[in-house]
This record gives structure tokens, sequence and C-alpha cells, in this order.
């Protein structure tokens, strides 16, 4: 059985811990031998580390998620700098910029979002670190601030939402572009093609578990790890290699863009 490298699971999620020891036991029994682990939230940084410092094949990122800015305080970010010193991460992450929804509602503008991102890419590249990227209605803005802040340490994309000509201007930055549940949807055409257009050398696959629910699934219940090969089958039917092929290469991808060996 081929190893596969979740790139994106919210692996301290209760939804998740609650269904432990067995849904370890179940992602590796499905070939999911490894979890990158991102953060949201200042506040659930110790709950992290101490899960992560559990298992070895538990990856630890740390990073203040967009969506939660009207939680983040200035002092987060220097928090965030501590606990990368303090705990050495994999990676920066889970930062980057929603305009997908009017977050003004919650308090912050795009432009604090903005504030917030760049912050984070200054501690990533001050500690050589790549960042887990969360982009929503804003590749293009995304791309630019990363072109302009010169940033040289690579990441992932995840969850990527945009057309071929947007994924490529984060491959040219060093980027892989992270798939996922969406891809088991028959609507969800346009990922799809883009899944086709794109070289396997610059795709990384996830679940997102416990969200982004896949087809079928039911929606009450958490998404999760090991529903992991059901994304990699799909890429499978629809790409020209083999299972095998995309599985070693996903798994190469993710090792070499966050450094894991």
């Amino acid at each position: 059985m081929h190893q596969l490298i979740d790139s994106h699971c919210h692996w301290d999620h209760p939804r998740l811990q609650s269904l432990q020891p067995d849904l370890w036991q179940s992602c590796l029994d499905h070939g999911v031998t490894q979890l990158v682990v991102p953060a949201t939230q200042a506040s659930y940084f110790q709950r992290q580390i101490k899960l992560c410092q559990q298992n070895p094949h538990w990856h630890l990122a740390l990073g203040l998620h967009p969506y939660f800015c009207n939680a983040h305080e200035s002092s987060h970010l220097q928090l965030l700098h501590e606990t990368i010193e303090a705990h050495q991460p994999i990676a920066v992450g889970e930062i980057g910029l929603d305009f997908h929804l009017d977050m003004s509602l919650k308090g912050f503008t795009q432009a604090e979002q903005e504030i917030c991102l760049l912050a984070q890419l200054d501690l990533a590249q001050q500690h050589s670190l790549p960042v887990i990227v969360h982009c929503r209605k804003a590749n293009d803005r995304l791309a630019q601030l990363l072109r302009r802040h010169a940033f040289a340490e690579g990441g992932i994309v995840h969850a990527f939402s945009g057309s071929q000509q947007q994924a490529l201007a984060f491959t040219k930055l060093g980027f892989k572009i992270g798939l996922g549940g969406t891809l088991t949807y028959d609507r969800a055409q346009a990922i799809k093609r883009l899944a086709i257009a794109l070289p396997l050398a610059d795709i990384v696959l996830e679940t997102d578990a416990p969200d982004m629910p896949m087809a079928g699934s039911d929606r009450a219940l958490p998404n999760r790890p090991d529903y992991f090969p059901r994304v990699l089958q799909q890429l499978a039917t629809i790409r020209p290699e083999s299972i095998e092929q995309i599985a070693q290469q996903t798994y190469v991808n993710t090792q070499q863009v966050l450094r894991l060996g």
C-alpha cells in the first residue's frame, strides 16, 4: 500500500479527537501515515502542540487564520513568534486572505487581513519556513502580495479554487496547489479541469477535515482524514497517471514543499 500524507487536517478539532484512537488506526489502515495539522487561532496553539507531540507523524503548523481576524490581537503575533521559536513547526499556517464574505460584518476589513498576512509572511521568512495559505476570492491579490513581499519560502495554497492562470502564478512562486474533497463532486467541473491541466508535480492532496465534506457523505458528520483515499481515487479517474504514480508523486510533493524528509 502506498503511503499518503494528508496535507491539511485540523486534527486537533474536538470532532476528530472524539473519534480517537479508532480514527488514527483507520487512517493507518487506509494508508494515511502522516497528517499536516495547521492552526487557526492563538487560543488553540497549546492544544495543537500537546497533540502533535504525541506522534512524530502529526506535523505541527502554526498561524492565524484570516477568517478569525476579529479574535486575533496584536499580542498574538508576538506569541506566534515565540511559539515558533519554542516548538519549531514545519510551516506557518493557516494564514491568508478571505474575501468571500463581507468581513466588515465580523468587525474587520480586507486591509486588516492583509496586515495580518504580511506580518506572518515576515515571521515565516525570518524562520525560513514555508506557509500554508487559505485563499478565497483573493487569488490575484494574494499572488501580488507574495511577489511584492519577495516571499521565497514557498508553501501550499490549500483548497485551491481558481483558474489555471492563477494557479500558475502561485507555482511560479514555489507553491503547490492543494486539492481535496471538491474533486468528488460531479458539479465541480472547473476544479477537475484544473486538476487535469496542472503538472502532477504541482499538486498536493488534502481532506481539510473535519470541514469540506465529500460527495455523498452525511453533512451532519465530520469529514475525516481516513477518507483521503477518495480524493486520490477521484484524481486518478481523471488524470492519465496510475493511482500508484499519483499517490507517490503527491506524497513526494508534500514532503518537498514542507521539507519533511
